[in-house]
């Protein structure tokens, strides 16, 4: 491909290059904001579209250094307003979690800019979508395991770019909505070049040839939901959502664990007494969320009782989360536990991915002395476990995953791999409020469209909600609030497997190779002109 050279930067006067650095600062953020309008709560996702495009165009003919700078101010406006939710543990959590990712987020900018040197805006434009899909592959895994929270698909939940996902997964939806974006970017300043010289001879064919990307940028938006998606073939299932809620919001809603165990407990017994008086249908899966019952049934006669007399009363196993012991002092587990009305049924799943400063504490001796509420809030490291699991129950397998970990593609896949025909969330977001719950509701309908299959997520206090193959959200609860939810969904039949099941990481694997060879194209070109000079000097 050919590289575009007028795009590099020209000597200009002082003033005018200031104004200039100012503009491109002001469209960085502006960037950054419509990506976060694109999220929870605000939620319209052309909002992700233009961000990238804005973004784009802000970096256009920046060199590397410049345009990762641009990068993270784009990162910063998109990313600090985002995880406010985080504030509640502390402002100077908030702003660290945000400063681990912005400059990760930002290594999109500096391949962008590389990718708008191409003289043929498709180049253009897929160089954009592999640029934002090695981002979010690098903070998906880095730093303590990687944090893939807000990625571009996970705003797309209602868009019609969503329905690639079923194709080639979530970095397949990320990858449309940076082309699209490129696409946006390319169009505006192929006007902006047209009307520049309306003056010349054929200024109409000028501004015809430059209106060809925005109406590529119609035709992917259009075409996309034209993807075959195929819905699950299974069974009908009725399943039972069960939300307790907490007695306290904030960091201490679970001091009173006994509280929170007899709000769950009592909140099924009401829905047992609701069934029996014919108000609503027996289910077949009961599942209860994160964290109903940190009070480890194993050591603790009493929860374990109060967890069968629950499973008794409404006449099924309950998927329970749990906080169970660990296998050494000082260490604990977090379990989904299959508990029926004789007690523990053999089946569980441990949750893989731990929340660094939230279930485990990274460098634990310094950071005790330095910050002394860890001692406190985190007395104790959370074991991960090691492998995904699908559980039986009843008429169906259970992919099982808890909470955050619904964002991260591999944990999902490898749960439905396993067997599962209804993907479970357990989760808890007591701590965090309605605007985190928001965010993973809209992952959980993404993950249902991939997979095929239902999702139930089920929260301590919100927001729960029973979602349908085709990504519909059937019924959901508010937040802090006691409610039970109970819908019959059609399951996956057994061994049902869509085309981003079958192949796995492999398209994401392509765009991030792509992308980081767009991001390394300027040190590479520097290199060979070195070495050029280097060999011209030993000939001499």
């Amino acid at each position: 491909m050919s590289i575009d050279r007028d795009a590099a930067p020209e000597n200009t006067p002082a003033r005018p290059r200031r104004r200039r650095a100012a503009t491109r600062v002001a469209a960085a953020a502006a960037g950054g904001l419509l990506l976060d309008a694109a999220s929870a709560p605000v939620g319209w996702w052309p909002a992700a579209v233009l961000g990238v495009a804005v973004a784009t165009l802000a970096v256009r003919g920046c060199r590397w250094r410049a345009a990762y700078g641009l990068g993270l101010v784009t990162a910063a406006a998109y990313l600090v307003p985002l995880l406010a939710w985080v504030r509640v543990i502390g402002d100077d959590a908030w702003l660290a979690l945000a400063a681990t990712q912005v400059p990760l987020v930002a290594i999109a900018a500096p391949a962008s800019a590389v990718a708008q040197r191409f003289r043929r805006w498709p180049a253009t434009a897929a160089g954009c979508g592999c640029a934002w899909v090695l981002s979010e592959a690098i903070r998906g895994r880095e730093p303590f395991g990687g944090f893939p929270w807000g990625r571009l698909a996970f705003s797309q939940a209602s868009s019609p770019l969503r329905d690639a996902v079923v194709v080639a997964g979530v970095p397949a939806v990320t990858f449309l909505v940076a082309v699209v974006g490129g696409l946006l970017a390319c169009g505006a300043v192929a006007v902006a070049r047209a009307w520049g010289r309306r003056g010349e001879a054929g200024p109409r064919t000028a501004l015809a040839g430059a209106v060809v990307p925005f109406v590529a940028a119609a035709i992917v938006v259009g075409g996309v939901p034209l993807l075959p998606t195929p819905g699950p073939s299974g069974r009908d299932v009725t399943v039972a959502a069960v939300q307790g809620n907490v007695p306290r919001l904030g960091l201490d809603a679970f001091s009173q664990r006994e509280a929170v165990l007899r709000n769950h407990v009592r909140e099924t017994q009401q829905l047992a007494a609701a069934i029996a008086a014919g108000r609503r249908p027996q289910p077949d899966i009961v599942v209860w969320p994160e964290n109903a019952s940190d009070l480890d049934p194993f050591a603790n006669p009493e929860a374990g009782t109060e967890l069968s007399a629950a499973a008794a009363t409404i006449g099924r196993d309950i998927l329970v989360g749990a906080v169970v012991t660990g296998p050494r002092p000082g260490t604990l587990r977090n379990q989904g536990l299959l508990w029926g009305p004789d007690g523990y049924r053999g089946q569980s799943y441990t949750k893989q991915h731990l929340v660094p400063f939230g279930e485990y504490l990274p460098f634990r001796p310094l950071l005790t002395r330095l910050v002394g509420r860890f001692r406190t809030y985190l007395p104790d490291d959370f074991v991960p476990g090691t492998t995904s699991r699908s559980i039986d129950m009843g008429p169906v397998r259970v992919a099982d995953v808890i909470c955050y970990e619904v964002a991260y593609d591999g944990v999902v896949r490898d749960s439905v791999r396993q067997g599962g025909q209804v993907i479970v969330v357990q989760t808890n977001n007591a701590t965090y409020g309605r605007t985190m719950s928001e965010q993973q509701l809209q992952m959980g309908r993404l993950r249902a469209i991939e997979h095929g299959m239902p999702v139930i997520v089920v929260a301590t206090s919100g927001i729960s909600a029973i979602i349908g193959p085709d990504g519909t959200v059937h019924q959901q609860t508010q937040v802090f609030t006691a409610a039970s939810l109970v819908a019959t969904v059609r399951a996956a039949a057994p061994g049902h497997r869509t085309l981003a099941d079958r192949v796995g990481a492999w398209p994401e694997l392509v765009a991030v190779v792509m992308g980081a060879a767009l991001t390394l194209l300027p040190a590479g070109r520097r290199f060979a002109r070195l070495a050029g000079r280097a060999q011209r000097r030993t000939a001499r």
